[in-house]
């Protein structure tokens, strides 16, 4: 099968495959294989999956979303009656990768914020403009979100977690209430391009420009899944407050292309925010609990997060008391609540510097942290024999731990930190620093920051990163 991507790479490149690489991450709850071809500078993304209709789906949809000027990947070549094709290079970083290396707690630093506008700005153009035109015969497995798909992800939600993950329903009340949301959800406008994934893992960047995968599930339906999709994509775990200044920055957009009248759309809007959380749900019960592929799981208590703020803060036009009963349950389960408890990890950077070149730069978008002044401790670097030698070394060691200081010093930089570090994991903050400077950067600097480390990595659901800035720029 790697054949064919290499003979597709030659005849658009001219010039045979030199490098071959799974590409991790991409499409990855899918089935697909997708591999980076490589020679010289050029290189692109192959694919192989062998449903047909859905590769038929993807390449007919990205040739005419190319036609909108739209930022798709260019299609270089395939071949459908063997499962592969071949397609532009986006690079590997999501819109998920980018949100998750650069938040700090609760907030979002700007430059995400910014992206998340972007991508908000580009989403109607696929539903609305480049919509109109598009062949939806080759839609699969159905042309329409219609009432047939909409069962299917109710029940996709109904056997594959509420039943596995052991939350009590009425079966009868429950299929009632799920004929009820269904005629709701058809009674908005179904005239439009619903992308069907359109989530921060389906989103790649090339600097700070948005680009889009992953659609060939797309079909007709509502304006308002793809939105809801979007804000309420699980691990993303957007704030409430930005999750609506999206919304409404999404609905002036949607202006730019007709009159569609903002109390209409948000009649149905909450009903697609909890179809798609359900959706999302069935797909991580049943890779998680079925399928037995744990980091699915890892997303529930981020679904679970954003239902209870629903139940709080939303009621739909409707009744759907079963369904709610259950959600319900849901909220209330420690088990499910758990089941990320392996994944909220709290990365602790320790560094040491020397002031001579300057407090070191917060990477992670924090901004906070702290920095510990060490030259108040008697310097080893004033003996000529500690010289050569730095603050991991055995002599450098037994010298320090003889000064009173140095104890004093560490016990009260270690109180602070570790009292930090309990109120963090309370709040689900997942990057903390810490800055031991002296005047070289080169004993007692290093010297902190080495026992500091070799405490908390005693501590449970910590992982400790050490480095030496001052040692770094020496061995180089």
């Amino acid at each position: 099968m790697i054949d064919l991507l290499k003979r597709l790479f030659q005849e658009h490149f001219g010039r045979p495959v030199e490098g071959v690489q799974p590409v991790q991450g991409q499409l990855g709850g899918s089935g697909r294989k997708v591999i980076r071809t490589s020679a010289g500078g050029l290189s692109a993304i192959g694919v192989l999956y062998d449903v047909r209709e859905e590769n038929a789906a993807f390449l007919e949809f990205s040739r005419h979303f190319r036609r909108h000027g739209l930022p798709v990947p260019e299609i270089y070549g395939d071949d459908l009656d063997h499962g592969a094709y071949l397609e532009e290079d986006l690079g590997d970083t999501t819109l998920f990768e980018f949100l998750s290396q650069n938040r700090a707690g609760e907030q979002l630093p700007p430059e995400v914020i910014d992206v998340y506008r972007k991508v908000v700005d580009v989403l109607p153009r696929f539903q609305i403009e480049a919509g109109r035109d598009l062949n939806y015969e080759v839609c699969y497995p159905r042309a329409v979100f219609d009432a047939q798909s909409i069962t299917w992800d109710l029940n996709y939600f109904k056997y594959y977690f509420l039943k596995l993950a052991g939350v009590p329903f009425n079966e009868q009340s429950l299929e009632d209430d799920f004929a009820r949301l269904t005629k709701f959800l058809l009674s908005a406008k179904l005239d439009y391009f619903l992308y069907r994934d359109f989530q921060s893992r389906n989103i790649l960047l090339r600097g700070r420009e948005p680009w889009f995968v992953d659609y060939q599930g797309g079909r007709k339906g509502a304006l308002q899944y793809d939105i809801a999709s979007l804000l309420y994509d699980a691990k993303a775990d957007l704030p409430p407050a930005l999750r609506q200044q999206l919304l409404d920055r999404y609905i002036d957009r949607l202006a730019d292309f007709g009159d569609i009248g903002r109390d209409e759309f948000m009649r149905h809007y909450y009903g697609y925010v909890y179809v798609r959380i359900m959706q999302a749900l069935g797909a991580y019960g049943f890779r998680g609990f079925y399928e037995r592929k744990s980091h699915f799981l890892q997303s529930v208590p981020y679904a679970i997060q954003n239902i209870r703020w629903l139940l709080q803060n939303v009621e739909l036009p409707i009744a759907l008391p079963a369904l709610m009963d259950a959600f319900g349950s849901m909220v209330s389960s420690e088990r499910l609540q758990g089941l990320n408890a392996k994944e909220d990890r709290l990365m602790v950077r320790i560094f040491s510097f020397s002031y001579r070149g300057g407090i070191p730069r917060d990477e992670t978008g924090h901004g906070g942290g702290f920095v510990f002044d060490a030259r108040s401790v008697p310097n080893p670097g004033r003996h000529e024999r500690f010289k050569p030698l730095t603050g991991k070394d055995a002599p450098v060691i037994e010298f320090l731990e003889r000064q009173p200081s140095a104890h004093e010093f560490l016990s009260h930089a270690a109180s602070l930190v570790k009292a930090s570090i309990e109120a963090y994991q309370r709040r689900g903050f997942t990057s903390l620093s810490v800055s031991f400077g002296c005047t070289g950067g080169q004993h007692r600097s290093v010297y902190f920051a080495e026992q500091l480390a070799k405490q908390l990595r005693e501590r449970k659901g910590i992982e400790v990163v050490v480095r030496h800035l001052e040692l770094e720029n020496m061995n180089k």
